[in-house]
């Protein structure tokens, strides 16, 4: 109805502009023409003489019968011409009583009155009727025009509306059945690339996002019954013990010790996962600013630079100068810390460590590489998520939470950690925005 109203609209206004301008147009070669008739008159006469003229526009009538001729006396008489006499108007008129009903032997004459010697008056003038008869064309082209138009714009906006319909009714269809429980529902694009595409690729983004932080709080809240229930369990045993013997005997000093080395262990958990929570709420992304990172990594390695030394080995550092990159200062400094304390504690003594640090296009890439074991390629997704440890790390303290932490950080920071063989050994490869 709105596409039907506003062309009802716009219509009309085009039509006033095309018969405005067409009805001018033939309007100004009518004037053009009488009045290169009225010269060609008055220069078969130069001297202006009456009788004369009367015989040029007696001879005329016959020659062109389009156009109607009066010449008249001082008195108002009709010397020549097949015009009534008439009042003598100079300039363009239309001729007294002109109609446009054609059965008006004088209908539609439109022409241009000029005053002679001794106060004759002559008028030349040209039929309308063509021009007419274009004006009734042109309105009965418009009125069909109109009804055409407006039942397409009415079909056009119909169809047009069910479309829209039809992709709305997709988008509220998938959201009743993701609210029924079919979280892997999706709206469907169409591939047209519109703005209904577009925005179906953004809400499927954002329904994988939800999803996915809906799995990693499941498997959070598994993994935390699972793993906490150790310790706990632990925690419980060494209490009653401790409550049914007698202290000075099982060594108090020692379950007090170990209790509080499993509640550390516990708390630090805790403190791991809600600073991944935390990071992963993008609330630390305000406040990003310009990190040099080539002096940051220098920090993170004199710090574990006596880790390397007690266990013998090496480490090989390439680092640009003046590397500068959008981010939080802390997190980046955990992020790469927690790196490098992976590749120290899982690799062998008398090993070399790597890390590299250069800029790449419109990035700065660091690579951290060591000789340890590895991880095998099908559990290279799986160490990044929470609680998960290789069978060979199992028996070595930690919580399986660092790589969790340290992809949460790069995901902050629009990149992700890039885990590769390193031959032997692992690679791990961040690609950072530059400032």
């Amino acid at each position: 109805m709105l596409y039907g109203g506003l062309t009802s609209i716009g219509y009309p206004l085009l039509f006033g502009v095309v018969y405005w301008s067409t009805t001018h147009l033939m309007e100004l070669q009518i004037d053009a023409s009488v009045a290169g008739e009225i010269a060609e008159i008055q220069s078969a006469v130069p001297s202006g003489d009456i009788p004369q003229l009367g015989e040029v526009v007696a001879a005329l009538i016959g020659r062109s019968p389009d156009f109607f001729y009066l010449l008249q006396n001082s008195k108002g008489q009709a010397l020549a011409g097949n015009l009534p006499a008439t009042e003598p108007v100079k300039g363009i008129r239309q001729w007294p009583g002109s109609t446009r009903h054609r059965r008006n032997p004088f209908s539609g004459i439109r022409g241009r009155g000029t005053d002679l010697r001794e106060g004759a008056y002559l008028f030349v003038g040209l039929s309308t009727v063509q021009l007419h008869e274009m004006e009734e064309l042109v309105v009965r082209a418009f009125l069909w025009g109109l009804v055409l138009a407006i039942v397409l714009s009415l079909a056009g906006g119909a169809a047009l509306s069910l479309s829209f319909l039809r992709r709305i009714e997709a988008v509220s269809q998938t959201s009743r059945d993701i609210i029924r429980g079919d979280l892997q529902r999706r709206i469907p694009e169409r591939g047209t690339g519109d703005e209904f595409d577009h925005l179906a690729a953004s809400l499927n983004a954002m329904l994988d996002r939800i999803q996915a932080l809906m799995e990693g709080l499941r498997q959070v809240s598994n993994d935390i019954a699972h793993d906490l229930r150790t310790p706990l369990t632990r925690l419980r045993q060494r209490l009653e013990l401790a409550q049914r013997a007698d202290p000075a005997r099982l060594g108090g000093d020692t379950i007090i010790e170990q209790t509080l080395r499993d509640i550390d262990s516990i708390l630090e958990t805790f403190g791991a996962l809600l600073r991944i929570a935390q990071i992963e709420s993008g609330a630390r992304k305000a406040g990003f600013a310009v990190v040099d990172l080539s002096g940051l990594l220098r920090d993170v390695v004199e710090i574990y630079q006596s880790s390397i030394d007690d266990k013998h080995q090496t480490i090989d550092i390439r680092i640009e100068p003046a590397l500068g990159v959008m981010g939080d200062r802390e997190l980046l400094t955990q992020l790469f810390a927690n790196l490098l304390d992976n590749a120290v504690r899982h690799s062998p003594r008398y090993s070399a460590i790597e890390l590299r640090a250069y800029r790449r296009s419109d990035r700065v890439a660091v690579i951290i590489g060591d000789n340890g074991p590895g991880i095998p390629a099908e559990f290279r997704e799986k160490v990044l998520e929470r609680f998960f440890r290789l069978e060979g790390s199992r028996s070595t303290p930690g919580s399986g939470l660092g790589l969790s932490l340290s992809e949460a950080i790069a995901r902050l920071h629009e990149t992700e950690l890039e885990l590769s063989d390193n031959g032997p050994g692992l690679s791990v490869d961040v690609s950072l925005r530059c400032e």
